[in-house]
């Protein structure tokens, strides 16, 4: 039994591998047309899309078949959930609520990746880096992007279904971290003077992302523990005494998706100015203070939002009553769960200032110390919590088939 266990579990995290090994050499395929060199001096003048580009993965940059990667999915996933929580659960009761949310967002997918794509071919035309300039190109560039998003949207659900953890996060993950090698290489650049190395600022950054490290999974763990206890209970013939346990809170709810939602809506709006040849203020770029101030906004909004999604309090009070169970001096029922949602809005504030305190510090490096270290913090916080998420999902599967071997041993 436990050797079936490691057989099938080296079969998803294979099927996981291959999943994104097909999604890195698709990031490689450029869509013909295209003039290269032309794309990269754009990059380097537009520090915006340089944020949307570390979030496909490096594909926007090489303008491949995957180059709106999955923003389209993570827009189209803000709104269908700001339409459901804002419907007072038209859509969320339930099996069939979830299916109808899910067909939303894929229908609502196509839309977003459709405008993107023709935002982007217009773009392209405008600043004079294709080869030519027909109906064909647009129909081309229209064509590729949003397969290339349909695909993605796909890969990641059949991640989800077979594989382990959310395949939309490993696919974000993967991204990621494909482009950390080209940001150190480009930070230990630019810290090099003449032949001679400056070896500070490499240190100050090194010892920055470690203590980042160590935080975000000191939080990430953390939780506040409610005290509830258990009545006397009559089970059969026998009569167990009171008990006590406690129900665990997390301190960080949401996770890292209220950075990723603000950070998409913040760089989908700039990018999609800069496409269609509208100048963007200076102070939207990222790194100046509007930017930093209409970021933290949205991350505290989402923070609350994606909470609100996830975390019903009253939901679990009715469970705890129903299962007799009750937090001393309070009744079971409303007051319960005033209590309980009282505590998750205390924690969900702490984990907005968390979630922006890490992701504001790097934007203070790039403008004050010169490093372009832009979205790193952001990206710290998704690899970390998406490898904490990932590693406990191998444990969770590990023990639900060791659980599920005991009990078949004992009916034996």
């Amino acid at each position: 039994m436990i050797n079936k266990t490691y057989k099938k579990l080296r079969k998803k995290i294979l099927f996981i591998l291959v999943s994104i090994l097909i999604y890195r050499i698709g990031a490689h395929i450029t869509v013909p047309g295209i003039n290269i060199y032309q794309v990269s001096i754009l990059f380097k003048e537009n520090s915006a899309i340089n944020l949307f580009n570390m979030f496909s993965g490096g594909a926007l940059e090489r303008m491949s078949i995957f180059s709106l990667g999955l923003m389209p999915y993570i827009s189209a996933s803000i709104v269908i959930q700001l339409m459901a929580g804002t419907g007072r659960g038209r859509f969320i009761d339930g099996e069939v609520g979830r299916n109808k949310i899910t067909k939303y967002i894929r229908f609502s997918t196509v839309v977003l990746a459709v405008i993107q794509s023709v935002g982007i071919a217009i773009g392209l035309v405008g600043s004079k880096i294709v080869y030519y300039k027909c109906g064909i190109f647009y129909l081309t560039i229209i064509l590729t992007f949003v397969t290339g998003a349909i695909f993605l949207m796909w890969l990641g659900e059949q991640i989800t279904d077979k594989g382990i953890g959310n395949g939309i996060s490993l696919i974000i993950l993967s991204g990621l971290v494909s482009g950390l090698p080209k940001v150190l290489g480009k930070t230990l650049y630019l810290t090099k003077k003449d032949s001679s190395w400056n070896y500070i600022p490499i240190l100050q950054f090194i010892i920055l992302v470690m203590i980042t490290i160590t935080l975000v999974v000191i939080i990430e763990n953390g939780q506040r523990r409610l005290k509830i206890n258990y009545p006397r209970r009559v089970i059969g013939n026998k009569m167990y005494a009171s008990q006590s346990s406690y129900l665990p809170v997390k301190f960080n709810i949401a996770g890292v998706m209220p950075s990723i939602f603000a950070s998409n809506i913040l760089l989908f709006t700039a990018s999609i100015g800069q496409w269609m040849n509208k100048s963007i203020p200076l102070s939207l770029s990222p790194g100046q203070p509007l930017y930093i101030i209409l970021f933290v906004l949205a991350v505290i909004f989402f923070s609350f939002f994606y909470t609100a999604l996830v975390f019903n309090s009253k939901e679990v009070s009715i469970k705890l009553k129903k299962s007799g169970a009750f937090i001393p001096g309070l009744r079971p029922g409303e007051k319960t769960a005033i209590y309980i949602e009282k505590v998750t809005k205390r924690l969900t504030l702490f984990g907005a200032i968390y979630i922006t305190f890490f992701s504001i510090i790097p934007h203070f490096i790039m403008v004050y110390c010169k490093i372009p270290v832009a979205g790193c913090g952001t990206s710290i916080l998704i690899i970390v919590v998406v490898v904490m998420d990932f590693i406990s999902q191998i444990q969770s599967y590990l023990m639900s088939n060791k659980y599920e071997m005991i009990i078949k041993k004992h009916r034996i």
